[in-house]
């Protein structure tokens, strides 16, 4: 080696080692990728809310390739918008478990990912879906109510406590409002797995608090007239009424009660009300109670807002656009299988066993640069019921919803408020349930 040629190697070596960015690209050029498989609904019945929890799973992967990938290796993320179709679903899920396997899945629908539970577990591929039915919460099958889910995981409350949260908040609101007599329930929503998935654990829950539990009041997944349904929602007295669906059917339900002078106190899922749902059903969403997953929602003060806003600016480089509370969630859940995976790689390599291990490492885990976004979360072998904390806000609307969704937050037009968190009991019998 001439000196000159020594001298040019050196320089270089100074560069990588103060460049930690041009050092992972390096390295990244080095290693395959780390193929993940995303299955998002964009065209489907729940496209309403699957595309903002979509684009922040993308845009937060994104986000992380470049900023180095996990240890210098790079993620091929692979997003399919399956339209909320099970064997869509079931034919991709072959695709992706093929030889060319993935190392882990972002999932999303209840019925898909139920339907995949099994080849999941066969397969050993951890799915981290957008669906929180309890069913989906036991990895050992030992609760007797769901089959084993070994390989299934999800940010957040599982549907049922989220439900039996809210239940608990109704009890308190029917006596902190002096009303006599028993407290009417009705769960209203699609004949399907994901709004039935809390239907009976939901309504035991309302029986042991002192509700009358009404029959169900099925509408469909779509956005149309439930004239009908507000009338027999009217007719049968109800107090409480659960809606099951995603927000652009709950809108029309909102509306054609509001329309109706139905006086219900609304209790939603977690994709049942958004901002969105806010701006487009107007005064009929003020009130409706609803959990939210994160710590905050978009803007809000916590030192980890800054790295979502960041990580927003992938897909929205003026950072402009209001992101609703499905975009911060798809954050935080990508951030989570994220991070499963780097503890994979520095433990034997990024195989969906290890990476399944990656969830049970950490206690009151938030991803790191999501602090204050995130809540905390713990996942273990027997337990994937990552949090038993349920957050409850209401939705207030004070105005006219016309125009930009980023001026009606920032005006209070539309706001979010913090009702209660509720801390539920770890019960073992409300596993898989």
């Amino acid at each position: 080696m001439t000196i000159k040629t020594y001298l040019g190697s050196a320089a270089i070596a100074v560069l990588l080692a103060s460049s930690g960015s041009v050092l992972l690209a390096g390295g990244a050029r080095a290693r395959s990728p780390i193929k993940i498989g995303h299955l998002a609904d964009y065209s489907g019945g729940t496209s309403d809310v699957g595309t903002p929890f979509g684009q922040g799973v993308a845009d937060a992967y994104a986000w992380v390739n470049k900023n180095g990938g996990v240890g210098g290796t790079k993620f091929d993320v692979d997003t399919v918008d399956y339209g909320y179709q099970v064997p869509r679903a079931i034919a991709q899920y072959k695709k992706w478990s093929g030889s060319d396997k993935v190392a882990a899945i972002m999932g999303w629908g209840t019925a898909d990912t139920e339907a995949l539970t099994g080849f999941l577990a066969q397969d050993q591929i951890p799915d981290i879906s957008g669906s929180y039915a309890a069913a989906l919460s036991d990895p050992t099958g030992a609760s007797g109510k769901a089959k084993p889910a070994p390989y299934n995981f999800f940010y957040g409350p599982t549907y049922s406590d989220a439900l039996r949260a809210e239940l608990s908040w109704a009890a308190d609101d029917w006596k902190a409002k002096g009303k006599s007599g028993k407290p009417k329930f009705v769960h209203m929503g699609a004949n399907h797995p994901y709004p039935n998935a809390p239907k009976e654990a939901g309504e035991a829950m309302a029986k042991e608090l002192g509700f009358d539990v009404l029959p169900p009041l099925v509408f469909a997944l779509t956005p149309g007239d439930y004239s009908a349904q507000c009338l027999s929602l009217k007719s049968s007295g109800a107090n409480y009424a659960y809606l099951g669906n995603t927000a652009a059917s709950n809108i029309s339900v909102m509306k054609a009660c509001k329309s109706a002078g139905v006086e219900v106190q609304f209790l939603s899922n977690v994709w049942g009300m958004d901002e969105n749902a806010a701006k487009a059903a107007g005064d009929a969403a003020d009130g409706v109670i609803f959990p939210l997953r994160t710590a905050v929602a978009w803007g809000g003060n916590a030192p980890g807002m800054k790295t979502v806003m960041e990580i927003s600016k992938i897909s929205d480089p003026t950072g402009k656009i209001y992101r609703p509370v499905h975009y911060v969630a798809g954050v935080c859940t990508a951030l989570y299988m994220q991070e499963a995976i780097a503890w994979a790689v520095k433990n034997g390599g990024a195989t969906g066993e290890n990476v399944k291990k990656g969830f049970y490492q950490k206690k009151d885990w938030v991803p790191t640069g999501l602090e204050g976004v995130c809540n905390k979360s713990n996942w273990t072998d027997k337990d994937h019921r990552g949090t038993m904390t349920v957050d409850l806000y209401r939705s207030k609307v004070s105005g006219a919803t016309d125009g930009d969704l980023n001026d009606l937050m920032g005006k209070g037009t539309i706001k979010l408020d913090k009702v209660r968190t509720v801390e539920l009991p770890r019960k073992n019998d409300w596993l898989g349930w």
